[in-house]
C-alpha cells in the first residue's frame, strides 16, 4: 500500500496568494484611517461649526415678558384694568396623532374648539411647536393639563381682565393677544404700560423643555401704573342713568361726558351701546366707537350761547336789545325760518330761554361771518383737541370765506357745522368759569390747569344767567336739580339722512353746569334717535342731566345752594321745551 503524503496534495502544493492578504489588510487599514479622520474632523476641526449648527436647532430666545402697569381710577383704589396670570397651550403634532379620540374630544371641548378643528392644526408633523390657544385661564390650563395628552404643552403667560366690563369699556379699552392696547387707554398709553420685555438664551430638547441656559438673563422692566381723571363712582352712576334713558325712549345709541369745571378733568364718559372688553367675540362693529369723542353731529340750539355771548361781548347787543320775532316765521335770504311758538318781542335772554332761531338769525345779521368762524375756532369746533385719547373727531367748520348770509344764520343756532359731545361740553366750561377755556385731561391732575381766554369775565356771568333761566320753568324743566342751580341748554336737531333733514330721525341733547353759584361740573347728554316718549331735547336728554348732575355733586360732596322747598321735587312731564 502506497503511502500518502502531505507534500504530494496537488491543492497544497501551490504557492499561496500572499498578495491577496496583503490587499485586504491594507483596505482594513485604510478604512481604520477614513474613520479616524472622520473623527479629526468632526470632533476637532469642525467642533465650533456642529456646536453652531447644533444650538441653532435647540438654541432659543426666550422673550421674558414685563408685566403690564394697571390702570387705576382717580382715586387709585378702584382697579380698571390688570394682567392676570394665564396659559398659552400647544402641542407637537407627531406626538400628538398619539392622543385618544376622547383625548381630543376632551380637550376641543375645554378650548371651545371643534375636535376637526384640534386635526387639520396639528397635521403636519414636520412641525414641532403649533399653538392650540392663547390666554387660557388657569383653571382650564389644569383641567388639560390633567388629561395627559401626548405632545401637548403650556407656557406660563398673562392677559388682561377688566373688571369694571362694559361701563368702562370705551374709555379704558382693551389689548390683542400680544398683550398690546388697540382701543381706548390701552392704546392711547401703550407704550407706558407696556415696560421693556427682558431676555434668557436658552436650549432646549425636542420637548421644549430647557436644559441649558447659554446667556445672562436680562432682567424686563414692568410697565407703570396709569391713574386716570375717572371717578369709578360717577362713571357708574351716568351709566345706570344713561342706559334707562335709552331704553325708555328706545333710542339708537346715547352718549354722556362729566367735566370738572375747575381742573379740566374728565370724570365720567359713556356710551352706549357698550360691550364687555373681557369677551373676544364682543369686541366688533359699532359698539366699539366712544361716540363721545368720534362722532359728530349738527348741535342745533346748544350752539346759541356762543353766538349770542359773542354779540354781547363784542358790543353789537346789550341786554336791552330788543328783537320782533313775530308769529314764528321769518322770511330771510329766500328761506323761511321758524320757531316752535309765536314769541313776539324778546331780548338776548328772552331768545336763549324761549330757544328762538329768529332771534339768534336777527343776532347773526349783527355779526360778520369772519368773527363768528374766529370764535367758533377758538372754541374748539373744526379742530381736534389736544388730547392723547385716540380716534378724537375734529367736526366741521368751513372758511369764513364761503359762508353766506343765510347759513351765517344757520350756524349762530346749530346747523351747517357739525361738532362732538365732547367738544360741547369743553367749550360750555367758558360758563362755568370766568370766560376761560381750562384744558382738558383724562389722568389725574396734580396742579393747576391751562385755560385759554374766550369771552371777557362778565359776558361768562351774564350767559351763565341766562343759561339757568333756560333750565328753569319756562324753559327745560326737567333738567331742575333738587337742592341745586343748575344752568344749560337743550338742543334738538335734525339728523342728516341721504342727503336731506330727516323728518323722523332727530338728536336731542342737553348740556349744563352746576351749582350755578360756584360751578364745579359741565355735564353733556346726547340722545341718538329717540323712537318713543318724545324727541326734544329738553323731554329725553334734560331729566338724564338731572340725574348725572344730582349724583355727581353728592358724590363730591359739595353743598346744595339753592333752598329745597323752593323747588318742585318731581317736574312737570310733557313740557314742551326745544
Amino acid at each position: 500500500m502506497k503511502r500518502f503524503c502531505f507534500h504530494e496534495s496537488p491543492v497544497l502544493a501551490g504557492r499561496p496568494a500572499f498578495w491577496r492578504a496583503r490587499l485586504v489588510v491594507i483596505v482594513i487599514m485604510l478604512g481604520f484611517v477614513a474613520l479616524a479622520a472622520k473623527a479629526l474632523n468632526l470632533q476637532v476641526l469642525s467642533n465650533e461649526f456642529l456646536q453652531r449648527q447644533g444650538e441653532r436647532r435647540y438654541e432659543r430666545t426666550l422673550v421674558l415678558p414685563a408685566s403690564r402697569g394697571k390702570i387705576l381710577d382717580r382715586s387709585g383704589a378702584v382697579v380698571l384694568a390688570s394682567s392676570v396670570p394665564a396659559r398659552a397651550i400647544w402641542a407637537i403634532p407627531e406626538d400628538f396623532h398619539k392622543a385618544s379620540d376622547t383625548q381630543v374630544v376632551e380637550l376641543a371641548r375645554l378650548l371651545n374648539l371643534k375636535p376637526a378643528e384640534l386635526r387639520r392644526r396639528t397635521q403636519d408633523e414636520d412641525k414641532n411647536f403649533v399653538y392650540l390657544q392663547r390666554q387660557v385661564d388657569i383653571d382650564t390650563a389644569k383641567a388639560i393639563q390633567q388629561l395627559k395628552i401626548p405632545g401637548v404643552q403650556q407656557l406660563a403667560e398673562t392677559r388682561r381682565f377688566y373688571p369694571e366690563g362694559e361701563v368702562m369699556a370705551h374709555i379704558v379699552g382693551f389689548t390683542n393677544i400680544e398683550d398690546r392696547g388697540i382701543e381706548g387707554i390701552e392704546l392711547a398709553f401703550n407704550d407706558g404700560l407696556s415696560g421693556q420685555p427682558g431676555s434668557r438664551r436658552v436650549i432646549r430638547d425636542r420637548l421644549g423643555r430647557v436644559v441649558e441656559d447659554v446667556q445672562a438673563v436680562v432682567p424686563p422692566v414692568d410697565g407703570q401704573n396709569l391713574q386716570l381723571s375717572i371717578d369709578a363712582g360717577i362713571q357708574f352712576d351716568t351709566y345706570a342713568a344713561l342706559k334707562a334713558a335709552m331704553k325708555e325712549h328706545q333710542a339708537r345709541a346715547a352718549a354722556a361726558i362729566v367735566l370738572d369745571a375747575r381742573s379740566g378733568e374728565i370724570l365720567a364718559m359713556v356710551n352706549l351701546p357698550s360691550y364687555d372688553p373681557n369677551d373676544t367675540s364682543a369686541r366688533t362693529g359699532a359698539v366699539l366707537r366712544n361716540r363721545v369723542v368720534t362722532d359728530t353731529f349738527e348741535p342745533g340750539s346748544i350752539m346759541k350761547p356762543f353766538t349770542a355771548s359773542l354779540a354781547l361781548d363784542d358790543g353789537k347787543i346789550t341786554t336791552h336789545t330788543q328783537f320782533d320775532t313775530g308769529n314764528g316765521h321769518y322770511s330771510y335770504q329766500g328761506a323761511v325760518i321758524s320757531d316752535v311758538s309765536r314769541n313776539g318781542v324778546l331780548d338776548v335772554a328772552g331768545i336763549i330761554r324761549r330757544s328762538s332761531n329768529i332771534g339768534m338769525t336777527m343776532i347773526s345779521e349783527r355779526l360778520s361771518s369772519q368773527s363768528m368762524w374766529e370764535k367758533f375756532s377758538a372754541l374748539g369746533f373744526g379742530r381736534a383737541l389736544q388730547t392723547n385719547f385716540p380716534g378724537i373727531a375734529s367736526g366741521r367748520l368751513r372758511p369764513w370765506q364761503r359762508w353766506r348770509p343765510i347759513e351765517r344764520a344757520t350756524m349762530a343756532y346749530g346747523y351747517g357745522l357739525s361738532v362732538s359731545l365732547l367738544q360741547v361740553a369743553h367749550a360750555y366750561t367758558v360758563f362755568a368759569r370766568n370766560g376761560d377755556m381750562v384744558s382738558l385731561s383724562l389722568l389725574r391732575r396734580e396742579g393747576k390747569p391751562t385755560s385759554v381766554q374766550v369771552y371777557s369775565p362778565q359776558v361768562a356771568l351774564l350767559m351763565r344767567s341766562m343759561l339757568e333761566a333756560a333750565a328753569g320753568p319756562d324753559g327745560a324743566k326737567l333738567a331742575r336739580v333738587q337742592g341745586y342751580r343748575v344752568a344749560g341748554k337743550s338742543g334738538t336737531a335734525r339728523k342728516i339722512v341721504n342727503g336731506q333733514y330727516s323728518k323722523t330721525k332727530y338728536r336731542g341733547s342737553f348740556v349744563g353746569l352746576a351749582p350755578v353759584s360756584d360751578p364745579r361740573i359741565v355735564v353733556a347728554v346726547s340722545i341718538d334717535e329717540p323712537s318713543a316718549g318724545g324727541y326734544y331735547g329738553g323731554r329725553v336728554a334734560a331729566p338724564v342731566f338731572s340725574d348725572i348732575v344730582s349724583s355727581t355733586l353728592r358724590r363730591l360732596g359739595v353743598q346744595p345752594d339753592a333752598p329745597v322747598d323752593s323747588l318742585v321735587a318731581t317736574a312737570e312731564q310733557g313740557g314742551r321745551t326745544q
